[in-house]
């Protein structure tokens, strides 16, 4: 079975709520994290909330990198997809869980884009898409 590409959730609690809360801190780290999985950074885009809270994302050649905070529930919710064989999500995750001082998480990984009638190379367009 084939699959276009990765996707790691990540529920990450009793995050370290200074750290989660800061605009800095929290986009150093996802583009950080996306340095070590061996990505390739297209854009940056983050954006802070008052009282609290981030939200971001870090485009990559190979899909993105996005978070959403919340610190004052200590909690934060991170996606890393990924498409092709170099990146390594599992880097970018393992480190982001220790950046945000994490005491609990959770990795979910799903494989999306999955054709099931996949025996033969996938093409770049499906038979029959307009164009």
């Amino acid at each position: 079975m084939q699959a276009l590409g990765r996707h790691l959730l990540l529920e990450l609690f009793d995050c370290d709520a200074q750290v989660i809360n800061s605009l800095e801190t929290v986009k150093g780290a996802l583009v950080e994290a996306a340095k070590r999985a061996q990505a390739t950074i297209v854009d940056v885009v983050f954006h802070e909330f008052n009282p609290f809270g981030i939200s971001g994302v870090v485009v990559i050649a190979e899909s993105h990198l996005s978070i959403h905070t919340w610190p004052e529930y200590r909690y934060a919710a991170v996606d890393i997809f990924s498409c092709g064989e170099v990146l390594k999500p599992e880097i970018a995750a393992n480190y982001l869980v220790e950046q945000f001082g994490a005491e609990r998480a959770s990795i979910v990984e799903l494989q999306r884009g999955v054709f099931v009638q996949s025996a033969v190379a996938m093409p770049h367009k499906p038979v029959g898409f307009p164009g």
